[in-house]
């Protein structure tokens, strides 16, 4: 899984930290979560119901969406609380 996004302010690369330059700025390891979609854009809530139960468990998100499917990152560290809070709130969990 990777993702670039460019905006007027940042370039902004999601990787594999062995792919990360050496000397770039870098955030902690992240675990992704993928939502199986694709949702149609009519949806409303989709990417909420999956990321509340994580807010409400302290769990911090970076969200990477994109045509088809949504991508919830979360710190490695914060994984296994993640996964029960999803389940706790309903989501099947898959793989």
């Amino acid at each position: 899984f990777f993702s670039v996004t460019r905006t007027q302010e940042e370039l902004s690369i999601v990787c594999a930290e062995e792919q990360v330059p050496a000397g770039a700025k870098r955030s902690a390891r992240f675990a992704t979560l993928k939502l199986h979609g694709p949702f149609a854009f009519t949806e409303t809530g989709v990417v909420s119901s999956f990321v509340a139960p994580l807010a409400q468990a302290g769990v911090p998100v970076f969200v990477v969406s994109t045509f088809d499917t949504d991508h919830v990152l979360v710190p490695e560290e914060s994984l296994e609380t993640a996964l029960g809070a999803l389940k706790k709130a309903g989501h099947e969990i898959v793989g």
